[in-house]
């Protein structure tokens, strides 16, 4: 395969993946900031969903100050933003126009849709429209483009672009998800009180778990009341969660191996590494040496991924 073609099915999996994730960010946090909390803490939340997606410069340059109206506006429909969710919509389908070949009908009809119905309804931008609503669309139509693509596709080198490309995306944002979250509740609930505490903590992490449709899984698992050291191993260890960090590490070293080359040996190793340290892993040593310093390592980690794999087999 061509390391054009395959750079694009690359970007078009995670631009898709990179909406979809948007999405539940925000849907998350919108929900989260309709509870009681001080004003203070509010606009902390949005400042740090900002830093998610490393947008806090670039909104600061264009908007100033945080207000939660236009973060919602600058993360949902600002084409200048690269990673708001129309700008990711439209970044998949460019994507899939360039590989028209080397995909199905049903999927660039499923990515072209997607685009041409997000246009119309972000044509007046957020106004009129009801955010969750929105965000499940963004949901459903990302879930469609998955499901046609691994209905309809011969499981050849194109479709493991595709994979690497959603599941690195996946591993990114959940440990980016995590980690925000984390520091913000700690600081939400520090001075806080008894049994306040407990019914706000109980809401914000049953927000966190379905930001990544993973609360039923919590309950199935654990059976028990949600705390922060469940969280963060269902989110990071448990290889049976679709979107965890050790699922998707499982999915990249995979597919990487399906489509090894010559010089792809030592990317190989590096995702075999990771995919092992969190196969093997214990959320008490993880715990113990500090969670934020451990997803921003697990960052720099699959940044680097990555760069090796584009280096290995994508367009310069």
């Amino acid at each position: 395969m061509l390391s054009r073609t395959a750079d694009h099915l690359f970007w078009m999996a995670r631009y898709t993946e990179r909406a979809e994730n948007t999405a539940r960010m925000l849907d998350v946090h919108v929900q989260s900031a309709l509870m009681p909390q001080a004003a203070d803490n509010g606009l902390a939340g949005w400042r740090g969903l900002l830093g998610i997606s490393e947008l806090s410069a670039a909104y600061a340059e264009r908007h100033g100050a945080v207000d939660p109206d236009r973060v919602l506006e600058f993360m949902v429909c600002d084409t200048r933003n690269p990673s708001s969710i129309l700008s990711c919509l439209r970044a998949a389908r460019e994507n899939a126009r360039a590989v028209r070949g080397a995909i199905t009908t049903e999927l660039w009809e499923a990515l072209n849709q997607t685009w041409l119905e997000s246009q119309a309804l972000l044509r007046d931008g957020l106004r009129g429209l009801d955010p969750g609503q929105f965000f499940e669309w963004v949901k459903h139509r990302s879930h469609l483009s998955r499901g046609v693509s691994s209905g309809t596709m011969l499981q050849d080198e194109a479709f493991h672009f595709l994979r690497i490309g959603t599941f690195l995306e996946r591993a990114d944002n959940t440990a980016r998800l995590l980690d925000v979250k984390f520091h913000a509740l700690q600081s939400d609930f520090h001075g806080s009180a008894g049994a306040r505490v407990q019914e706000l903590d109980f809401y914000h992490w049953s927000g966190v778990l379905r930001s990544v449709s993973a609360f039923e899984v919590y309950r199935k698992v654990y059976r028990d009341v949600i705390t922060p050291d469940r969280v963060a191993e269902l989110l990071i260890l448990r290889s049976d969660m679709p979107r965890s960090l050790a699922a998707c590490l499982v999915e990249v070293a995979a597919h990487l191996d399906a489509v090894a080359n010559p010089q792809s040996r030592e990317t190989q190793r590096r995702a075999g590494l990771l995919n092992a340290e969190l196969q093997f892993g214990r959320i008490d040593d993880i715990m113990s040496t500090g969670l934020h310093a451990y997803l921003t390592r697990f960052l720099e980690r699959i940044n680097d991924l990555g760069g090796a794999i584009s280096q290995d087999f994508l367009a310069a």
